[in-house]
């Protein structure tokens, strides 16, 4: 199932179901090798860099890479908060971008019997323009997890 809802302009909610136990999400969600299998909005690109301190106020760093442009897209934040296969609460800042404004990302990950339901809310964001590539790159990066499930 797969479910996008924009609410005002500033706020994207996200709905993904995938055939896999909560806690397998959950890992690949915040195991750095996990990551580096799916975290990257297209086809062709890479994930270099994953670092991932999985603590309230620990630091995550993520790197997406575009072949095409020889360039490396970095996000990093800290963690707000953190309930084992249930839910994470984090900053989101591109580095390198003095425009760039820290947003909000809240993944929840819900039981669905054999499944699980994952919301993310990604809030925050300067404009309605940012949001809606966010919700391109989001959707690029769920359909490489769901491959990987």
């Amino acid at each position: 199932m797969i479910e996008t809802a924009i609410h005002a302009d500033t706020r994207l909610v996200v709905k993904r179901t995938f055939n896999s136990a909560r806690d397998k999400i959950f890992t690949a969600w915040t195991n750095p090798t996990a990551l580096k299998k799916w975290w990257h909005s297209s086809n062709g690109w890479t994930t270099p860099i994953a670092e991932v301190d999985l603590k309230v106020g620990g630091k995550y760093r993520l790197g997406m890479h575009d072949p095409e442009k020889a360039q490396t897209h970095i996000v990093e934040g800290v963690f707000e908060e953190i309930i084992q296969n249930k839910k994470l609460v984090y900053t989101w800042k591109w580095e390198g971008h003095d425009d760039s404004m820290e947003t909000l990302v809240t993944v929840i990950f819900h039981d669905r019997g054999e499944a699980t339901e994952l919301e993310l809310i990604h809030e925050n964001f300067a404009d309605k323009n940012m949001r809606d590539e966010h919700e391109k790159g989001w959707g690029g990066c769920l359909q490489n997890l769901k491959k990987i499930l």
